[in-house]
């Protein structure tokens, strides 16, 4: 009896898998909204991203962002570049008429796709390496690419955002 449950033992442990999934399997970019000097500000206004998917279908990817200093943003894995549209809106009262202020940028994220394959228990993804960054300049002073390379990490921001300051 003893040899089986040996036996048993070894077999179980020997069918798990050695190689784990991660938990946090999100590819996403990160932005974080500086001033001039460098030092995190907390946006003052409303922001609201759109996209396009792969069907061409425009959609919501980021909704009502409200003092915003750090956020996230999906990324496709089938385009090579990313058309983003950012919209920033604020309402301000004068003698007693509220006043709503919206403000449109677009940014071209070029990027290349790079498939990462960790195990076939784990879920398919893409990577990402940017390299380049364009946009109009209505709201946004400069975007950054502070790190390039696109993955699980959480913690790293990919852009630094400055929006103008004589808004």
């Amino acid at each position: 009896m003893k040899k089986f449950l040996y036996l048993m033992l070894v077999v179980m442990v020997a069918a798990c898998s050695s190689i784990d999934c991660p938990v946090n399997n999100v590819v996403e970019t990160r932005y974080a909204i500086m001033d001039s000097e460098g030092v995190e500000l907390e946006l003052p206004d409303t922001l609201n991203v759109w996209s396009t998917t792969a069907e061409g279908k425009d959609t919501l990817i980021y909704n009502s962002g409200i003092g915003t200093k750090k956020f996230a943003l999906p990324i496709s894995y089938s385009h090579p570049e990313d058309i983003l549209i950012f919209s920033f809106s604020n309402t301000f009262v004068v003698d007693t008429l509220a006043i709503r202020v919206q403000v449109l940028d677009t940014v071209w994220v070029k990027k290349d796709d790079y498939p990462n394959f960790e195990s076939v228990d784990c879920k398919s993804v893409f990577f990402h390496n940017l390299t380049d960054v364009r946009y109009t300049h209505n709201y946004i002073d400069s975007i950054v690419i502070k790190n390039p390379s696109v993955t699980y990490d959480p913690e790293t921001v990919h852009f630094n955002f400055y929006p103008k300051t004589d808004l």
